[in-house]
């Protein structure tokens, strides 16, 4: 039986088809990383692959850091779009 997390997911994914990339990242952030974190980092780039988020503070820069690979993947199947990695920036 799927969890209602990856129910949630998927249907994330089908309802993003229209948007453009960076849009359906931004959108698909939440539901890859979770809510609190979420709060933490906002999708702010996508360029060839490469996602670019802008984070809030240092501690969880190192955070989001260490889930990188994870956070990628996810992104990636959520959004339907190729991910090769994620650059992090922290907030001025």
């Amino acid at each position: 039986m799927d969890s209602f997390r990856d129910v949630l997911k998927t249907g994330i994914s089908r309802g993003l088809g229209s948007l453009q990339d960076e849009d359906r990242l931004a959108a698909a952030w939440v539901a890859a990383c979770g809510r609190t974190m979420a709060g933490r980092g906002t999708v702010v780039g996508y360029s060839g692959g490469v996602v670019v988020v802008e984070v809030s503070a240092g501690a969880w820069l190192e955070q989001m850091k260490s889930m990188r690979v994870e956070l990628a993947r996810e992104l990636a199947r959520i959004a339907g779009v190729p991910v090769t990695g994620i650059h992090f920036v922290v907030k001025r």
